[in-house]
């Protein structure tokens, strides 16, 4: 019989215990952030009608979208990103969403990337947005929710990269806006240099420098003043906002403000994006629905908080070993586990010797061996050997 050579696909990832446990983390403390501000969760499929997507992330969108024709002849494409879907949705039920709608998404999305270091074809995207305001103060609560999510992971020094993508539509035409903000948009990425050099391609290197100075001499917009002087209702401390005429965020579907949350301490690029989008959510319906929201760099705020040891040292898993040493050893983990604990019953029948090395390579803290009537709780840190009663055993544990 051959055998099959276990691989992943290119630009695809398995997470074992370890990572997952970090990942699960994360989420979970987004989560109750996004629940305390009345987020709700939305959940939307892995494929859509091709048309329903194609056509609303510019160019590089398009090229980069898988997109194929299922076995009953419709063409399809799979999630690129949840705004879209999100637009789907809220047309579709407009009926059963009270607006605004304000929710929050986390699933994988898929991009027919050219892989390399921090860019994947699947990767899971975290979104919150309300739909349905026109309100600065919808723009200023996305920013809140953003900050405060980062402050609950233990992030410091951060700030909020502020834009308006009128500085684009002010002073360009339409079809110009939106290639000169897809270029500013790498200045991060591969300097300012390589972006002029991409600009000159299409107008020329004098009319190139022209847009960067005009860029650069651009002023606090109005609507970014009203978002500073929101920002405080949120709790949350105006220090952290910061004007940057050069931020651009690629996407063609941003109308308004727009804005990066990155950190001094990680200088691999921005943790987070988002802006207004007030004429996409509607182009399934035919009405203009004023929407804002943030997408999380969920990658790379796990590779920040794991460069910063931002991880809490035990992020929960088993807590106890139970040794199979004893016909009692599965009555005793029932009986831990109503403590609140979580409890693994060793399942194989080996020597205890064995079943302690278990323990250490899975980096359980605790073991409790069972030994008739009797019940020896040993510190897999310490070596320390404790006998007690089970509630003695579970007061030790926690």
């Amino acid at each position: 019989m051959s055998t099959i050579q276990p691989k992943t696909l290119k630009g695809f990832r398995d997470f074992l215990p370890k990572e997952a446990r970090k990942r699960n983390y994360v989420l979970d403390t987004l989560k109750k952030v996004f629940e305390s501000y009345g987020f709700e969760p939305l959940e939307t499929p892995v494929l859509e009608y091709e048309d329903i997507l194609a056509g609303k992330y510019g160019d590089e969108g398009d090229k980069l979208m898988y997109r194929f024709t299922d076995n009953g002849g419709r063409k399809v494409a799979m999630r690129y990103d949840q705004t879209v879907p999100l637009a789907r949705v809220v047309a579709q039920y407009a009926n059963d969403l009270p607006l605004p709608f304000k929710r929050y998404q986390i699933q994988n999305v898929y991009r027919a990337e050219n892989t390399q270091k921090g860019r994947f074809r699947e990767f899971l995207q975290v979104d919150i947005d309300t739909v349905g305001s026109p309100s600065l103060l919808a723009d200023a609560e996305i920013i809140a929710v953003a900050v405060k999510s980062f402050e609950k992971l233990g992030f410091k020094n951060f700030n909020v990269k502020i834009n308006d993508r009128s500085v684009f539509s002010n002073l360009f035409s339409d079809k110009e806006g939106k290639v000169i903000a897809r270029a500013i948009d790498k200045i991060e990425k591969v300097g300012e240099e390589k972006v002029l050099d991409e600009l000159s391609t299409v107008m020329g290197m004098k009319a190139a420098n022209n847009v960067l100075q005009k860029i650069n001499s651009q002023k606090k917009t109005e609507s970014f003043f009203k978002v500073a002087s929101y920002i405080s209702k949120f709790g949350i401390n105006e220090d952290y906002l910061e004007f940057d005429p050069k931020l651009a965020r690629g996407l063609d579907y941003y109308t308004g403000l727009i804005f990066e949350i990155a950190s001094e301490d990680y200088p691999a690029g921005s943790l987070g994006g988002g802006g207004r989008y007030d004429d996409l959510i509607g182009i399934f319906s035919g009405n203009k629905i004023p929407a804002v929201g943030f997408s999380f760099g969920f990658d790379r705020v796990i590779e920040a908080m794991a460069e910063l040891d931002l991880f809490p040292e035990n992020l929960g898993g088993t807590k106890v070993l139970v040794t199979n040493t004893s016909p009692r050893s599965a009555q005793v983990a029932i009986e831990l586990r109503a403590k609140d604990l979580n409890v693994e019953l060793f399942v194989d029948e080996k020597p205890l010797d064995r079943q302690l090395r278990y323990a250490d390579k899975r980096k359980i803290p605790f073991v409790l061996i069972v030994k008739g009537d009797k019940l020896e709780l040993k510190d897999m840190t310490t070596g320390e050997q404790k006998k007690g009663e089970i509630d003695e055993i579970a007061e030790m544990v926690k």
